[in-house]
């Protein structure tokens, strides 16, 4: 059964890298890049901060540019979650909540708050991710739904919500609805083909029952799963 995780993997992975620009230049294809695609922390890290400084000058020059304010905040959660810092990680929550509060209808603002929840309750378990961080799964879930919801049936936001889900648990049924649909949906950018390439990856051994592949493969396709040191 091991093998046959590696394949998926394996398979899965080089698409991803496949539909990655090989020269990323814009802040969203640097987190793209350092989410999804590569391996060394330390690579992941130098993109994550040129991504934070691109949005930062821009948010600078004009304050109430929306889209520079959730760049910035993604990649001050990506810092965060890649240096494992507890302090780093509750500032970005709260610049989530911040966003959320301000851009109600941004799917991306709500993405990232659920993933911020779900995530950290991934890596330290329910009660201790509510007790060291404040991580609570079902404002993750009510965050990733409305995300989904505002999406406009983008593949990303689909698959994400699906694939973080099925990391907690297997058997999720609705996490199954979410990568099914995610696995056939639009992918107008790389972040899109990704996540849909991820979402019809994981439909293998769901199809198959294998709750131990499914939680083990949703891990490594979400961000930064290629970083070993970033998994367990």
């Amino acid at each position: 059964m091991a093998g046959s995780n590696s394949a998926w993997i394996a398979v899965a992975s080089g698409a991803a890298i496949a539909a990655t620009p090989a020269c990323a230049e814009t802040p969203r294809e640097l987190l793209t890049q350092a989410g999804f695609v590569d391996r060394d922390r330390s690579v992941a890290l130098a993109r994550i901060d040129r991504a934070a400084a691109v949005a930062g000058q821009a948010l600078r020059a004009s304050p109430q540019d929306q889209d520079a304010a959730i760049v910035q905040a993604l990649a001050n959660g990506y810092r965060a979650k890649l240096l494992g810092n507890r302090g780093q990680a509750i500032g970005a929550r709260k610049q989530y909540e911040a966003l959320v509060l301000r851009y109600p209808r941004n799917a991306e603002a709500q993405a990232a708050l659920g993933a911020w929840h779900v995530g950290v309750i991934a890596k330290l378990g329910r009660f201790v991710g509510r007790a060291a961080a404040g991580a609570q799964k079902a404002v993750g879930y009510a965050a990733l739904d409305r995300s989904v919801a505002l999406g406009g049936n983008r593949a990303m936001f689909a698959g994400l919500a699906g694939l973080l889900r099925l990391e907690l648990d297997p058997e999720d049924r609705r996490g199954r609805e979410l990568v099914e649909m995610a696995s056939r949906a639009p992918a107008p950018t790389a972040v899109d083909m990704i996540v849909r390439r991820a979402a019809v990856a994981v439909m293998v051994p769901l199809k198959a029952g294998d709750t131990q592949q499914v939680q083990a493969l949703a891990d490594r396709l979400l961000p930064f799963g290629q970083i070993a040191d970033q998994r367990g």
